[in-house]
Order: structure tokens, then C-alpha cells, then sequence
């Protein structure tokens, strides 16, 4: 059977696809400070946990090529790509105008590393892109990804630069239309606002609203121009669970479907709408979260999925190993099996964790209205959008190396992801250096991307 990127068998959700899982053996020593919520650490967890799940032999396994600054300026401003790249802990004293301008200092924090730990993450989110475009696999996997608040020209909640826009400017190279699908607990505002005038792109977030971060995301925030109603916003309180939270992504991300018939969708997986999150409120169970990847997998279009949010660490590896597995089609173990950091999911040792009972404040009222609301803004989107028929941009040129399919790792102990962690200090000579090969030929921008690339103080244009 033909299970070609772009042409993907219907049927049983079971059937098998075709998945690039990127990863960086480097990315979990990037440390933002003590006390910062923020652990690429998680990364090296969940990569501990497919390996020994055995589903690393089941993907093809991929090294990113980390992005180069004219790959990041497809999207960012010049000069705060420059910044980025020459900043460092040493030399922050000397330009606090700057990091103050890029919004770089509290929750966005200059560590050892910054700029390698954008170019490998956003590598790897540009790297699956032009994968699928290839149709080289079905379902293309960067948990490093989805970092979904940085703007054109600032920082923001722990996000430097926006690999999820790079990714879609990637696909649209090659699709008319392309989905965004956020099931983050925090809105994804910055790649919404990329997007706000354009109907070549639709995003769909579903996340907490009301007194939280980043306070944007109403479900009055429809799109602007050509983009009005190419923008849903699902506005949820806290303690909602799988079967409410269902009871709405389904019916929504199904007429999506229907309506704007997407050629890829990317869908950013943020585990911070899990129960138990350090810095959530939902409700969602591991199957409940997950959900939402079979949902969007079933459709048979091409797939990227990034991580993004997700401050539990032990429970991120969770999500996101069994989230793979559902990109895979198997059903795993809920008993875990011994791997280097086994400590850190004591006392049960199990794969899945169970919701708490903590009150959901979503009425059945309130839910019914937003699902209305949100199946009428989608009603009035007659048909697909069309494009005018242009010379396809050359795919980007971003090789990738095959990694080492065991990925163990002992150089850190595991502990506790909430205190201890907070004490460790990154290692001497384990940050990741830059790469030095031949530079590929240049990224080319992409029509979308013309409007943007006027530098200026406010940087607070969408894409058109």
C-alpha cells in the first residue's frame, strides 16, 4: 500500500504511516537558570522513554540541521535575530537597552547556549516541513518544537524565535492551504498574529483565557482582511476534562476540516494543558490529550507535530512518548520499562496518570455557546480558499544527519523535576557548539513573508 506523504490511505486509523522523528542529543543540556520553569531537559526524558519503548526503531531518526540567521529572518527581524546571536550571560550588563527592547531578561532569560538551543529547535520544526513536503514520510515529529509566543522581534513565555511560522512558511511553499492547530494551555498568540490577515493559513487554539498568559485569544479574535475567520480562538476555564474538551475539539477541528481543507496540518502539543501541570489548571488525562493527535491523524494529511508547553516534566515524557506512539498506530504499555531515568515516575512507574478531581468550571451552557459561536464563523467560509498558480519557491536545503537509534544517555542523574533540578547547573563543555559544514544554498522567502521584512520598533504586523 502507498503510504506516500501526500496521498495517505483512508481507513482504520490503525493503518501504519511513515514518521521522521527529529531530535538533538544536545537539546536537553541547554539550561534556562535556576528556578525557571522551562526544562529542555524533558527532551532527553522523552527521547530515554521511546528508546526503551522500543519505537525509535519504528521511525526513521533524524539529527536537525540547526537553521541559519537567513533561515530565522524568513520570519524575525534582522537585527533581533542578530542580537539573539551575540548575546550572551557575560555581556547582558552592557546592553540591557537591547534586552529590554527584545523582551529578553525575566521569563525569556540570556543562558549559555541561547542561540544554538534557536537554531537546533528551530531546525528541527524547518527540517520536518520539508520532509512532508517530499512526501518522504507522513507524520513528521519535533518535540523541541512549538514554541509558539515568540514574536517578529521579541522574546516571549520562554520562547526566542517562532519555529512553528518558519515551519508553515515552509509548507505553504508547497500547499495552498495550511492548518494550525494549538492545544497548549497557553493561547498561541504569536503564531495567530502572524497569520491574522491571511486565508492561506487557519489557527485554531484551544486554551485557558481569562487573567492568564498571554491574555490575547478571545473568541471574538477572528482574523482581519482576507483573514477574518481564518482565525478560531477557544476561550476554557479551568478544570476542564477529556470528555468536555472533546465534546468541543471534535466537532470544531471536524468542520475545519471539512471547510478549509487543508493540503498539511501542524499541530502543537503543549503538555501544559495536562492535569498536574506546575503552571496549569486543565484537567486532561495523557489518552485525553492525546486524543486530539488520533483526532487529527485520522484525516490522512500530512502531520507535523511539535511539543511546546509543559512544566511536569515526568509528565511531558509521558505525553509526548505516548503521542508518538499514536503517530505510530501503537498502543503501549502502561507499565514502564526500566530506563535511566525510571526514579523520576515513582511510586507507580506507569505510563499513564490519572486526573485529578478538581472542580471543572466549564459549564455545559458556556461550552454549547462557544461551539455555536465557532460552527457559525465557520459556516460563513463558503469554500477553500484558492491561490493563483506560481513558480513554487526551491525547498529549503536543510540536511539532516541519522542519529544514533539507542539514544541512552547517563550524564545526568535523575531527580526531582520541581527542586533539585533548580540546583543543577549546566555542565562545562555540554553546550552544543555551532555546526560547521558547508553552508546550503539560501532559504528563499516566501511571497507571505515581503510584507515583514521592514524592521521597526513596534514589529507588530501580521503576515499578510
Amino acid at each position: 500500500m502507498d503510504t506516500g506523504g501526500n496521498s495517505l490511505p483512508s481507513g482504520a486509523d490503525g493503518v501504519k504511516r511513515k514518521v521522521s522523528y527529529f531530535y538533538d542529543p544536545e537539546v536537553g543540556n541547554y539550561y534556562y537558570g535556576q528556578g525557571h520553569p522551562m526544562k529542555p531537559h524533558r527532551m532527553r526524558m522523552t527521547h530515554a522513554l521511546l528508546a526503551h519503548y522500543g519505537l525509535l526503531q519504528h521511525m526513521h531518526v533524524l539529527k536537525p540541521n540547526p537553521a541559519r540567521d537567513k533561515d530565522l529572518c524568513r520570519f524575525h527581524a534582522d537585527d533581533y535575530i542578530s542580537f539573539l546571536r551575540s548575546i550572551t550571560p557575560e555581556t547582558q550588563q552592557e546592553q540591557l537597552r537591547q534586552l529590554k527592547r527584545f523582551n529578553v531578561g525575566e521569563d525569556c532569560p540570556v543562558f549559555d547556549g541561547l542561540y544554538s538551543f534557536c537554531q537546533t529547535y528551530a531546525g528541527g520544526s524547518v527540517g520536518g516541513a520539508v520532509k512532508l513536503n517530499h512526501g518522504h514520510c507522513d507524520i513528521a515529529v519535533n518535540w523541541a518544537g512549538g514554541l509558539h509566543h515568540a514574536k517578529k522581534c521579541e522574546a516571549s513565555g520562554f520562547c526566542y524565535v517562532n519555529d512553528i511560522v518558519l515551519a508553515i512558511l515552509e509548507l505553504l511553499k508547497v500547499h495552498e492551504r495550511v492548518l494550525y492547530v494549538d492545544i497548549d494551555i497557553h493561547h498561541g498568540d504569536g503564531v495567530e498574529e502572524a497569520f491574522y490577515t491571511t486565508d492561506r493559513v487557519m489557527t485554531v487554539s484551544f486554551h485557558k483565557f481569562g487573567d492568564y498568559f498571554p491574555g490575547t485569544g478571545d473568541v471574538r479574535d477572528i482574523g482581519y482582511g482576507k483573514g477574518k475567520y481564518y482565525s478560531l480562538n477557544v476561550p476554557l476555564d479551568d478544570g476542564i476534562d477529556d470528555e468536555t474538551y472533546q465534546s468541543l475539539f471534535k466537532p470544531i477541528m471536524g468542520k475545519v476540516m471539512e471547510v478549509f481543507k487543508p493540503g498539511a496540518v501542524v499541530l502543537q502539543c503543549g503538555a501544559d494543558s495536562l492535569s498536574g501541570d506546575r503552571l496549569g489548571c486543565f484537567n486532561l488525562s495523557i489518552k485525553g490529550h492525546a486524543e486530539c493527535v488520533k483526532f487529527m491523524r485520522s484525516f490522512n494529511v500530512p502531520l507535523l507535530l511539535l511539543g511546546g508547553g509543559g512544566y511536569t516534566i515526568r509528565n511531558v515524557a509521558r505525553c509526548w512518548c505516548y503521542e508518538t506512539g499514536v503517530a505510530l498506530g501503537m498502543e503501549l504499555d502502561d507499565k514502564m520499562p526500566q530506563h535511566e531515568y525510571y526514579e523520576y515516575f515513582g511510586p507507580d512507574y506507569t505510563l499513564h496518570v490519572a486526573p485529578s478531581n478538581m472542580e471543572n468550571k466549564n459549564s455545559r451552557h458556556l461550552l454549547e455557546e462557544i461551539r455555536s459561536k465557532l460552527l457559525e464563523n465557520l459556516s460563513s467560509l463558503q469554500h477553500a480558499p484558492s491561490v493563483p498558480f506560481q513558480e513554487r519557491p526551491p525547498d529549503s536545503e536543510m540536511p539532516e544527519m541519522e542519529e544514533d537509534r539507542d539514544g541512552e544517555d547517563e550524564r545526568y542523574d535523575p531527580d526531582s523535576d520541581m527542586d533539585l533540578d533548580d540546583e543543577r547547573k549546566p555542565l562545562p563543555g555540554r553546550v552544543k557548539g555551532e555546526f560547521s559544514e558547508p553552508e546550503p544554498k539560501d532559504m528563499d522567502v516566501v511571497k507571505e513573508d515581503e510584507p515583514n521584512r521592514e524592521v521597526d520598533l513596534k514589529c507588530s504586523e501580521p503576515l499578510a
